[in-house]
């Protein structure tokens, strides 16, 4: 089987619109995190997010019709898109037949901008009314359709939905295309665009949502003080390579895809299972494909949601998976304490994130950590970026439903 490698990524989020502007923010511990200001916040619950600044589609090649025609979520979805095939100087036609070129870019919720809005309009006006867009703007696999037709791929689409855990799972199954010979390129990742007062009322309502009232801490992963998580909005997008087409153009390339894990908790529809035994499992299995061995250097760049569960079960699961000594000697951060939990593109940009820790040898901060939580024990690269060289990266991503995913990465 082959080797996958990442030849190009692209990016909308918080902490910027591009690859360079969010890894110096990142590497900066600034943070994405304020007011809302997209909707009227006055009467949300929860009035702070980490929202996409200074987005315009036109400077990714999206023209009028394009935007009038679709949610939020797919433009950044082919923004991202955009910025990566053109960083992966990939030529569809040319270096790889379009038949062997696939997509898999997700969303945890698709458009759900769209559904307010639409839903509104029949309230308002009458069924007759309702936009003759409204589904194919809603649904959540139009923006890795319009990424496809976009870049003419005419080889397998896959646009996965398990949640927050999104982004990690397609960049994972993107990777078995390419493994197991059913493609030669994939463009991956996922997108979300759902800070609207549907989501935020939702998300609030079954108390997921971060109740603390100052930005510094809403999002504050693996501190004693945290009370939930903090929406976020954007894209990450990956273009995927086999080590043969990487070859034959002289492509530069990121990191080594070289693991995937994909489990399921089987225990409850939004809590995590509290021993984190399907969380370990992912890990593990990615791990174990990577070929990691003890004394390898490790980054875990973790799901580190904010929630007082997740936290602690995902501390039990990395302990699990690698043993307590191993676990003690990774290096982990959750990079959510800067631009959010960006749901179902979050794996993605974190992947992204992952792929840069190991390329300049800088681990990114979990910032805001003031108060460690005991049962969070382990290194958390608290408050300041760290230089350390790792071998290998991994990122895992905990859904709704029990999704876990986990995809490694290894420095070349």
């Amino acid at each position: 089987m082959t080797k996958v490698f990442i030849t190009g990524m692209g990016c909308i989020t918080p902490l910027g619109n591009d690859i360079k502007t969010m890894w110096d923010n990142l590497v900066a511990g600034k943070c994405g995190i304020g007011l809302i200001s997209q909707i009227d916040n006055t009467n949300l619950p929860m009035k702070f997010a980490a929202e996409v600044k200074d987005f315009r589609p036109e400077d990714y090649g999206i023209d009028k019709a394009m935007v009038r025609h679709n949610d939020l979520y797919a433009l950044y979805a082919l923004a991202a898109a955009s910025q990566a095939m053109a960083d992966s100087g990939l030529k569809v036609g040319e270096d790889v037949d379009p038949r062997r070129l696939g997509t898999a870019i997700g969303s945890g919720v698709g458009g759900i901008k769209t559904f307010e809005k639409e839903h509104a309009n029949k309230m308002e006006n009458g069924m007759r009314r309702i936009s003759p867009l409204f589904i194919p703007e809603m649904i959540a696999n139009i923006g890795s359709a319009n990424v496809a037709i976009v870049y003419n791929a005419q080889g397998p689409n896959l646009p996965v939905v398990t949640a927050c855990a999104t982004g990690t799972h397609s960049v994972g199954e993107a990777f078995r295309l390419i493994k197991e010979g059913r493609a030669d390129a994939v463009i991956t990742g996922g997108a979300e665009a759902s800070i609207c007062e549907m989501a935020v009322g939702g998300f609030w309502n079954c108390k997921a949502l971060s109740s603390n009232t100052e930005a510094d801490t809403v999002s504050i992963p693996f501190d004693a003080r945290r009370k939930g998580f903090t929406m976020g909005e954007g894209a990450g997008v990956l273009v995927l390579e086999s080590e043969e087409l990487v070859k034959r153009r002289g492509a530069k390339v990121y990191a080594e895809v070289c693991g995937y894990g994909n489990t399921c908790d089987a225990y409850h529809y939004t809590a995590p299972r509290p021993d984190g035994l399907g969380a370990a499992e992912a890990i593990r299995l990615a791990l174990d494909e990577a070929g990691f061995k003890a004394g390898d250097n490790l980054y875990i760049n973790a799901h580190g949601t904010g929630t007082p569960l997740n936290d602690k079960g995902e501390t039990a699961a990395i302990k699990v998976a690698l043993g307590e000594d191993e676990a003690r000697r990774a290096v982990i951060s959750s990079t959510k304490s800067m631009h959010g939990h960006m749901l179902g593109a979050t794996g993605a940009v974190e992947l992204i994130i992952s792929a840069l820790a190991l390329q300049n040898g800088i681990i990114p901060p979990t910032i805001n950590l003031r108060e460690p939580d005991p049962e969070c024990d382990l290194d958390y690269t608290p408050n300041t970026a760290r230089k350390w060289q790792a071998d290998y990266a991994i990122s895992d991503s905990l859904g709704f439903g029990g999704h876990n995913a986990c995809v490694a990465l290894k420095k070349v």
